[in-house]
């Protein structure tokens, strides 16, 4: 049985809580949830359950039932403790936590999943891969997104070169948050934005399925809100293969276009049946995450009728895949899917997206 320890017991933390419980040969070993104050530093502290529910964010307060029904669960004050408890450790925390606690788990031979993004900054997360290397624990990224089988189905698609040389990509992310989900302060701040918190996942798998993003245009606004976060955020995108992008990205704005409200992934979204990517080559085109193929039978030609198939792909909770993912690696078994450096190169593409919408020029980023 691997034991698996979480640190953050928030909205997605308690997804992984419950995950773990759905997993064979996997067991929940321990909680820590350090609590974020204004000035930025943590309180590590949860003595019981009342005091993991008061820490908690009221939204889904009922998933952590798993939780409660787990009386053996020790809900641990600090690192050592966690890791004393544990084979691996998620670490579910607030982006400013991911570098030091992932840093030090690591340092301490514990094989580590970070929640997205990997880090508040590229540097920060240039440390934690360099402190996986030089101690050779594993540390993986939670883009979830990458252990969907859709996900697995259109990169065989796009690699069998069916819609030829990839030409063009957009990916739109529309997902109206209300204002609940901003009563935590750090939210509001600066790199706690959709960029941080909801385009990166999108980036990630652009960048699975396209290729290396080597240069970015942008602009962003806050407008209705006025904190430091961005609210929306549009830019281009030039991919080291050849294709141009656009990604369209909006936190206040109502509309079904986004991964979470058309892929079904998580049932707490109402599914639409939209698309919220579109992948064009030369020779077809593939929408995500309804897996629709649209292509001419003689190639291009703009007088022939465009067929369209919907391609058949199994489905599995991507989560419940990654925790039993992340096990294998811990066992030895297996080899990060998604590696430090992977979610290091998705935080490199944000900050050059703010970047650019900051200077009014593109900006180039390092292979």
């Amino acid at each position: 049985m691997t034991r698996i320890g979480v640190a953050g017991a928030g909205l997605i933390g308690k997804r992984h809580m419950a995950a773990i419980n759905r997993v064979a040969d996997v067991t929940l070993s321990a909680v820590l949830d350090p609590v974020m104050q204004d000035d930025g530093t943590d309180v590590p502290l949860v003595a019981d359950l009342d005091a993991l529910a008061a820490h908690s964010d009221g939204v889904i307060l009922a998933v952590p039932n798993a939780l409660h029904a787990r009386t053996d669960v020790p809900l641990v004050a600090d690192l050592d403790a966690l890791a004393a408890h544990s084979d691996g450790v998620i670490l579910a925390v607030p982006n400013a936590l991911h570098a030091p606690m992932a840093i030090a788990l690591l340092e301490a031979g514990c094989p580590v999943l970070v929640e997205k993004p990997l880090a508040g900054t590229a540097a920060e997360g240039a440390q934690m891969v360099a402190a996986s290397e030089r101690t050779g624990v594993p540390l993986l990224v939670g883009h979830h997104r990458r252990h969907n089988p859709l996900v697995a189905k259109a990169k065989e698609i796009i690699e069998s070169g069916l819609l030829g040389p990839i030409t063009a990509v957009h990916g739109h992310c529309w997902l109206p948050k209300p204002d609940l989900y901003y009563e935590n302060a750090w939210r509001q701040g600066a790199g706690a934005g959709p960029l941080f918190i909801n385009l990166i996942h999108d980036i990630d798998v652009l960048m699975h399925l396209c290729g290396p993003i080597e240069q970015v245009q942008a602009f962003e606004s806050n407008a209705i809100r006025g904190a430091a976060a961005e609210e929306v955020s549009v830019a281009i995108l030039r991919f080291a293969r050849g294709a141009l992008g656009t990604v369209n990205l909006s936190d206040v704005s109502l509309g079904p276009w986004s991964w979470e409200l058309t892929a079904g992934e998580n049932p707490a979204y109402p599914a639409t049946d939209q698309s919220s990517y579109v992948i064009g080559g030369r020779a077809g085109s593939l929408a995500l995450p309804n897996l629709t193929l649209w292509n001419q039978s003689n190639g291009p030609d703009w007088w022939a009728p465009i067929s369209t198939t919907r391609v058949p792909f199994s489905s599995a909770d991507p989560l419940e895949a990654q925790i039993a993912h992340f096990a294998d690696v811990i066992r030895g078994t297996a080899k990060p899917l998604v590696t430090g450096a992977d979610g290091l190169r998705a935080v490199r593409v944000i900050e050059a997206i703010k970047a650019a919408a900051l200077s009014g020029s593109a900006v180039s980023i390092a292979p």
